[in-house]
């Protein structure tokens, strides 16, 4: 394993918020783990078969995705971030405007580091 995984896990923070922004549902499914759980704003879990499903209908429409106060810590093999996000779109028919803080574990698989589990809470508008 890479002692110091950080800049690749930067690489790859930065490759998901271009995904989402793209609707880019091939990358997301290398970024993203097949047994993903994701705890969103409203508390509800989802799973990587979910999320890949409402990017592929359009129910996802993210025009913007802007990271700043980004922290990330390895602890063994696996990497945690948190980060400020500001999005604007839409999100299953909901109008998205604000900045939310998210918190995702990341593992590498083989050659390719993965999102394994997260979350996110709306810190309020940009």
């Amino acid at each position: 394993m890479d002692p110091n995984p950080e800049a690749e896990i930067v690489a790859r923070e930065d490759a998901l918020l271009r995904a989402i922004t793209t609707n880019d549902v091939a990358l997301l499914d290398d970024l993203l783990h097949d047994d993903l759980l994701f705890n969103g704003p409203d508390g509800q879990t989802g799973t990587k078969s979910q999320d890949l499903a409402n990017y592929r209908s359009g129910g996802i429409q993210l025009r913007r995705a802007e990271a700043s106060d980004r922290l990330v810590s390895a602890i063994g093999d696996d990497v945690v971030v948190v980060v400020t996000v500001t999005l604007e779109g839409t999100y299953l028919g909901v109008t998205v405007d604000g900045r939310y803080r998210y918190l995702r574990v990341w593992k590498r698989f083989g050659e390719a580091w993965r999102v394994i589990g997260g979350s996110v809470v709306a810190l309020g508008a940009s």
